[in-house]
């Protein structure tokens, strides 16, 4: 077999691109309008209303910034960011970014179908008396509901891109009815000002750094699949401002009804519990009844969509004899067995703190190092014919460049310690800092690397 077939790059021309300001737009408002964001709004109450907003908007902006930059390398290259990351990583070296986003965008896949599986459960509940999730014998309604759900994921990658696209649409429109009635209700029953000025028990409280890292690690993961979907892009704008505004928009959104929520039910019940603040378990207690459960899980599939076509290109890089379709369908049955670990364990909040976790350690030394990578070294000219070359300038040594490897392990371990550090943890969290280091090393080892290459040429 030829080699260079073995690394082929899907890279789509500018005449094949469809999306356009408005469909990228609601791609991202419809991939952060959804229950893990939140669910991710509930626990940030831990740090006050007025320390989740800051900390949700900061953290928020800076990721998305990042989001914006890789959503130009896909305009600029029409591939997908795992096929871009070859260039900083290698052809080989790729595998590393690429099995981080796999595993990741599982892990969403599995968040918010567990999420939808729960609401899942309480519809069941009220169609057929079956025990809610969380109740003895609810464990039935909530397996038939991931069960539901994966066959839906499934139903939407047969019908295919432009399936995408529709569901985003529908979507977009149920979350902002669902939204506007969800506030109506939260401020109907406790006003904004007891909101803004409830007290978290001291036992409870989440230190600020900790919460920019938790919020950063939630928006990061969407950086790398931003190329996925820009690629499909015709204008420079679109590829940029749309995701960014995209995200935010839906982040904030749906983050700040979250955080709303959770807290009106600590005031109303006297006991705040992080646990509280699924979207299910506060729908049920606002009473909105079953329409609610019906558009979170509605809403779970826009969010879904984004994450099983991220998983499903990582995938499809690191096997490329393997058809975009036949990857899409491979990470919708590893997400539904996922699904089962909260299940097992018994406590999905923690389950979900600890994949958390793990994101916001991993993914930040790939996204500065692509981005520095294309940016300050290649001057945003990437030579896409070179993404599957095995005999090209992408392959370095073996297939891979070392330098990105060991400054991803040096970034592993410098998360680790820095999350160690009183100040990081209580002003300003260890990913970005984590971040900006890697990207200046890598930055300075590139140029010193290359000023002495010229100089051998010269020689």
């Amino acid at each position: 077999m030829d080699k260079s077939k073995k690394y082929a790059v899907d890279s789509i021309s500018k005449n094949h691109r469809h999306m356009t300001y408005w469909d990228m737009f609601a791609t991202w408002v419809g991939a952060n309008a959804n229950n893990g964001t939140w669910f991710v709004g509930g626990i940030i109450a831990a740090c006050g209303f007025v320390g989740g907003i800051k900390a949700l908007i900061i953290a928020s902006s800076i990721s998305y910034v990042f989001l914006a930059l890789v959503g130009y390398m896909g305009y600029k290259t029409g591939a997908t960011t795992m096929a871009i990351s070859r260039a900083s990583f290698g052809i080989r070296g790729s595998i590393i970014p690429s099995l981080v986003n796999l595993t990741q965008f599982i892990g969403w896949t599995a968040v918010n179908t567990f999420i939808a599986a729960t609401s899942m459960s309480y519809i069941l509940h009220t169609l057929f008396g079956w025990p809610v999730f969380g109740h003895p014998g609810g464990n039935l309604g909530l397996i038939v509901g991931i069960v539901v759900m994966s066959v839906l994921h499934l139903i939407s990658i047969i019908a295919g891109q432009r399936s995408i696209q529709i569901i985003e649409r529908i979507g977009i429109v149920l979350v902002i009815i669902f939204v506007i009635w969800e506030s109506v209700v939260v401020f109907k029953d406790v006003s904004f000002s007891q909101i803004a000025h409830w007290k978290v028990p001291n036992v409870q409280h989440m230190k600020f750094g900790s919460a920019i890292d938790t919020l950063a690690a939630f928006n990061l993961a969407w950086v790398t699949a931003g190329a996925d979907f820009t690629r499909f892009t015709n204008k420079s704008k679109t590829s940029t401002t749309a995701p960014f505004l995209g995200a935010f928009v839906g982040v904030f959104w749906f983050a700040f009804i979250g955080l709303s929520a959770t807290i009106s039910i600590a005031i109303t019940s006297g006991v705040y519990n992080a646990n509280n603040s699924d979207p299910s378990t506060i729908a049920n207690r606002l009473g909105l009844g079953m329409v609610a459960m019906i558009v979170i899980v509605l809403t779970s599939m826009t969010a879904n969509a984004v994450n099983i076509q991220a998983a499903g290109s990582a995938l499809n890089n690191m096997f490329s004899k393997l058809s975009l379709k036949k990857s899409l369908f491979i990470v919708t049955i590893l997400s539904t067995i996922v699904t089962f670990i909260p299940v097992i364990y018994g406590s999905f909040l923690d389950t979900f703190t600890a994949f958390l976790d793990y994101v916001g350690m991993v993914l930040g030394p790939i996204v500065t190092i692509m981005v520095v990578d294309f940016y300050m070294i290649a001057k945003k000219n990437y030579q896409v014919s070179e993404l599957g070359n095995p005999e090209g300038r992408y392959w370095y040594r073996g297939g891979g460049q070392w330098l990105s490897f060991g400054l991803w392990i040096f970034g592993l371990i410098l998360y680790w310690l820095l999350q160690k550090v009183a100040f990081i943890q209580n002003v300003t969290g260890a990913t970005f800092i984590d971040m900006i280091i890697v990207g200046v090393l890598y930055y300075c080892v590139k140029v010193f690397t290359n000023q002495k290459e010229d100089v051998k040429i010269a020689d």
